[in-house]
């Protein structure tokens, strides 16, 4: 276990190739390659970052409980294609790591809209089965305004299955 400031925000890059090496550098290139993704609106890149099994698992103040990778991209898609403007860093990371697993629990600080400032408590849990992928994920925010202003900017006022 180690607390690490990864730092991942706009300026991470696509290390999908790097993903296949089952040591802990594989796991941070996925990792980064997420944050990538996530701030690039690369729909692609993140599909392929996330597990495609039904069970992967996204929970978050958009999204609500989903499971499939299909369903976590469809709602990537749907923000992407929102025009948010969600930029995230993840930073602050408590670690944990196994042989085929690792757990990054740690902040998302960023910002979406007209500069709207953006805090989630964010936990990322990644499995290596020849290549490391996402297979959960959760996030929370703590201020019920901030959530609820996320959650309208995010959905265009739907709340979260």
């Amino acid at each position: 276990m180690e607390v690490v400031d990864y730092r991942f925000g706009p300026q991470s890059r696509n290390r999908l190739a790097e993903t296949e090496n089952p040591g802990r550098d594989g796991a941070i290139a996925a990792l980064e390659s997420f944050y990538y993704a996530l701030n690039n609106r690369d729909l692609d890149t993140l599909s392929a970052v996330w597990s495609q099994h039904e069970l992967a698992q996204l929970n978050n103040p958009v999204g609500g409980i989903l499971r499939s990778g299909t369903a976590v991209t469809d709602l990537y898609r749907r923000i992407f294609d929102g025009g948010l403007g969600l930029t995230v860093t993840f930073t602050d990371a408590a670690t944990y790591w196994w042989a085929d697993s690792v757990v990054f629990a740690g902040r998302e600080l960023g910002e979406y809209g007209a500069r709207v400032p953006l805090a989630i408590r964010t936990t990322r849990v990644f499995g290596y089965d020849g290549r490391w992928r996402l297979v959960h994920h959760h996030g929370s925010i703590d201020r019920p305004a901030e959530l609820a202003a996320y959650q309208q900017a995010a959905t265009g006022g739907a709340a979260p299955r």
